[in-house]
């Protein structure tokens, strides 16, 4: 027999172990740790998470069209340039009826009217705001599948600025002062302001400057994000038209 403690080999019918001493009775009947090995599982990380999120929005080609780039750049510097006067601008008043942005938000504003009029009096006010703000989110979002990043901060950028476009409407629920579209104010005509609709239905109206500013906020955010985000591509593609650089 061989020893369990020190492996020794043994004369059949001993009771301890003539090297080490051991008893074997203790050792059968002393507890047997099993060891048990546990397939490890694979875990969602926020790395593995976020890694394709992150290369998405941030991979970016060396662009060595230089002509090309500086375009790029003039524009990005316009926007930043435009971006700033618009979150200068105060919400209250027209001041964003006067910009040629609004021109480029109306039609779709008013196709959002159209095309949610077949869900109700409710949706067909709040489609207007809605049109306004998904064209820009389409925009952003098709230019991303097509990997074109600086054209997709461009479309962001849009839809920040089309957030701030309409805070003054919203601003405007209670006061109906502004001109709309059909050449009155609110307050001359009833049941024609969509935000005094869209408020007076929730029960809203006395939130209406709150929801105005929280819209202008968010318009702010995405507008500096777009920014933010532009330059950080146009850097890169600077950077790795560089030869040697990468």
């Amino acid at each position: 027999m061989i020893c369990p403690k020190c492996t020794h080999e043994q004369p059949d019918g001993s009771d301890h172990c003539l090297r080490c001493g051991v008893i074997f009775a203790k050792v059968h009947s002393a507890p047997q740790l099993v060891t048990v090995e546990v397939a490890a599982t694979p875990t969602a990380t926020l790395s593995g998470v976020t890694g394709p999120f992150k290369e998405r929005l941030f991979a970016v080609e060396a662009e060595e069209n230089r002509l090309l780039l500086a375009g790029r750049f003039c524009l990005w510097l316009g926007l930043a340039v435009w971006g700033v006067r618009f979150m200068t601008t105060p919400v209250t008043g027209e001041h964003f009826n006067q910009s040629f942005m609004h021109l480029i938000n109306l039609p779709f504003h008013e196709a959002g009217h159209l095309f949610f009029s077949p869900f109700g009096r409710f949706l067909q006010v709040l489609g207007g705001t809605l049109g306004q703000w998904l064209i820009p989110l389409v925009v952003t979002i098709a230019f991303l599948v097509r990997a074109d990043r600086f054209a997709a901060s461009v479309g962001l950028w849009w839809l920040g600025q089309s957030f701030m476009d309409i805070a003054p409407y919203m601003d405007d629920a209670r006061a109906g002062q502004l001109m709309l579209l059909g050449g009155v104010t609110g307050s001359e005509v009833a049941d024609y302001h969509d935000w005094e609709i869209i408020l007076t239905r929730l029960g809203w109206m006395r939130y209406d400057h709150l929801i105005a500013r929280l819209s202008f906020g968010c318009g702010v955010v995405l507008m500096l994000a777009a920014l933010l985000w532009g330059g950080w591509v146009l850097y890169r593609q600077k950077r790795t038209g560089i030869p040697g650089r990468s």
